[in-house]
């Protein structure tokens, strides 16, 4: 299914040559009928000869109206630009040619209507000659110029049959399915009805749905494309959405109906600009425009990244802070204008939806970045949506690729070496891999350097350092065989804890006391003073030593045998008492207490009354 706009100066005839072809009057409202004028959005249908539907949106022509005129023609594939023979190229015919080419539309016929009111031959021929030549050099420089009349009929099958041959590319389905609102009314028994031209995926009756940006929910009670109804609407056609669970009230033009989670708004864009050569005057920093993409229409202040001012007829690059959230995507094609005077003075297209930030000026990175955007390889574009740890589906999204198109663009981006993929299957760009497994191989290092005796470093300081997530953290460490994780402790596989001679005399001489009497026990403060606390936590770390508490260490022989001891003296009398264990070890009831306190928390026995049973 195809969309075909009109386009051209008030009066021209686009009205009255829909009607001819369709035999619908696009003027809908009273106003429009009793001033033969559009003035708002019209909508029409033509079954073609070849027995394909055509939809139609008639825009309105005058200059007072463009705000209407480009909320119809963010969603059409084609355009049928009218031309009135008696008056040839005019003003309004020169901005919406503008907009259509800021819009790279190269899809068109170029309807030459009221043939019937000229008789001159030579008067056409010149007439067709000053379109050629205004055209030249846009996007629609190889529309076929059609001479018709609508009073008449003359021309009108050769249209119908250039209209068969007008074949752009189908609208894909992606599976993202956003139709932006661009008429809202109720019908009586039904409520709240939506069209627009349903553009990246699918919608079916019974989806819940969200309205962007208010993010207020809905479900789908019907669909209707071209008065039909139907289960499925496809993209690329003009769909009536019949929503319930939202009320007209809540919805505005521009609005885009979606399904959940798939197109968060936004108050900031970063984009490509394209300044017409014809606008009034420079374009300074922070200048204030009026932003139209899609059916969607806000005041937004223009930073340019790249230059003091932009002259007419430059490009560049600009982010939009806009002054409400709309809904868009990346790729999306967008009109600036002048609010005073009214002019329109530039567009192009929008190359990142979600910015990560407000960029500073003039910052080589940036621009870089969107190069790469707006004409790098799709595996270029791919690793450069990916700085975080990213979900397949969820760049595929911020993309807007088919799953095809995505699968082929990862394939050659791992070739390319331009991203990593991890064991749960997110990706993320090697140049931010490479940076993040540098920073972290180093913190671990100069942790090593720091404290030479410790066997690694906390985990949950390591996370904190690198500001990652525990589940980031651990995918990471998975594609990391140089790092050691050791329960909470981390190390790098080069580490190795060494004590130097000085240390190991002291060390011996510690295990000796820790060997001696029970009651003669050294407490972990004295035997930190004897050793350093550096050592002593070493010892600890190694499993050399275990503190039992905050002030009892046992060496891991002593603490095994105990362990045994205390086992065998449950095993046959059932359980061991406090005033027992501290018999057995001829030691204080302060040993005997952190002894099972401690088997209590690691799980060998739990408490039962006065005793200990195992657990």
């Amino acid at each position: 299914m195809r969309v075909l706009g009109t386009a051209g100066h008030v009066d021209h005839g686009k009205s009255t040559l829909i009607r001819r072809l369709t035999g619908i009057d696009p003027d809908r409202l009273p106003e429009e009928q009793a001033r033969a004028m559009t003035i708002d959005l019209g909508f029409a249908w033509l079954p073609l000869p070849n027995g394909e539907l055509l939809g139609i949106i008639d825009v309105p022509g005058h200059r007072d109206f463009i705000g209407n005129m480009l909320a119809g023609v963010g969603g059409i594939d084609a355009v049928l630009f009218v031309i009135a023979a008696d008056e040839g190229v005019m003003p309004q015919t020169l901005e919406h040619l503008a907009i259509l080419d800021l819009l790279d539309l190269r899809h068109g016929l170029i309807a030459l209507t009221k043939t019937d009111l000229v008789q001159d031959a030579d008067w056409l021929e010149l007439i067709q000659t000053d379109i050629r030549e205004h055209f030249a050099r846009t996007s629609l420089a190889a529309s076929p110029i059609l001479p018709v009349s609508a009073s008449n009929g003359a021309g009108i099958p050769t249209l119908l049959n250039q209209l068969v041959a007008l074949t752009p590319v189908p609208r894909p389905d992606l599976g993202l399915p956003r139709l932006a609102v661009d008429r809202i009314f109720t019908i009586s028994g039904f409520g709240t009805v939506v069209t627009g031209t349903l553009l990246g995926g699918a919608l079916q009756v019974g989806d819940s749905i969200v309205l962007q940006p208010t993010g207020q929910k809905g479900r789908i009670r019907g669909l209707q494309t071209y008065q039909q109804q139907v289960p499925t609407a496809l993209p690329g056609s003009r769909v009536a959405v019949n929503l319930s669970g939202i009320d007209r009230g809540a919805i505005k033009r521009g609005d885009v109906v979606t399904l959940p989670d798939l197109y968060p708004p936004t108050q900031r864009v970063d984009a490509h600009l394209q300044y017409l050569p014809t606008a009034s005057a420079v374009l300074k920093h922070d200048a204030q425009v009026k932003l139209y993409v899609g059916a969607a229409e806000t005041v937004a202040r223009v930073r340019l990244l790249a230059e003091d001012v932009i002259e007419p007829g430059m490009t560049s690059w600009v982010q939009l802070e806009l002054e409400r959230p709309i809904t868009v995507s990346a790729g999306d094609r967008f009109i600036l204008r002048r609010p005073s005077p009214a002019q329109t003075i530039g567009g192009g297209v929008i190359l990142d939806a979600q910015p990560q930030q407000r960029w500073r000026r003039y910052q080589p990175t940036v621009i870089a970045a969107l190069h790469v955007r707006l004409s790098g390889t799709p595996p270029e574009r791919l690793a450069l949506a990916a700085p975080a740890l990213s979900r397949p589906e969820t760049l595929r999204r911020t993309l807007g690729l088919s799953e095809v198109d995505f699968a082929q663009a990862l394939g050659a981006a791992q070739d390319q070496n331009l991203v990593a993929c991890f064991g749960d299957g997110s990706l993320l760009s090697m140049e931010a891999w490479n940076f993040l497994r540098a920073r972290l191989l180093t913190t671990l290092a100069r942790y090593h350097a720091t404290f030479p005796l410790r066997s690694g470093m906390p985990r949950e300081e390591l996370r904190s350092h690198l500001k990652l997530t525990s589940a980031e953290l651990s995918v990471y460490l998975e594609q990391l065989p140089e790092v050691v994780s050791q329960t909470d402790l981390l190390r790098l596989q080069t580490h190795t804890v060494v004590f130097d001679y000085a240390q190991t005399k002291l060390i011996r001489q510690l295990l000796q006391r820790l060997a001696g009497d029970f009651a003669a026990l050294p407490s972990f403060g004295e035997a930190e003073s004897l050793v350093s606390a550096d050592v002593l936590y070493a010892l600890i770390d190694q499993g050399q030593l275990v503190r039992l508490s905050d002030d009892v260490l046992l060496t891991q022989t002593r603490y095994a045998e105990l362990v045994a001891a205390i086992g065998e003296h449950i095993d046959a009398r059932g359980s061991i008492t406090v005033a027992e264990l501290r018999d057995q070890l001829a030691a204080s009831r302060k040993l005997a207490v952190a002894v099972l306190e401690h088997l209590d928390a690691v799980g060998v026995t739990k408490r039962q009354g006065d005793g200990r049973v195992r657990r």
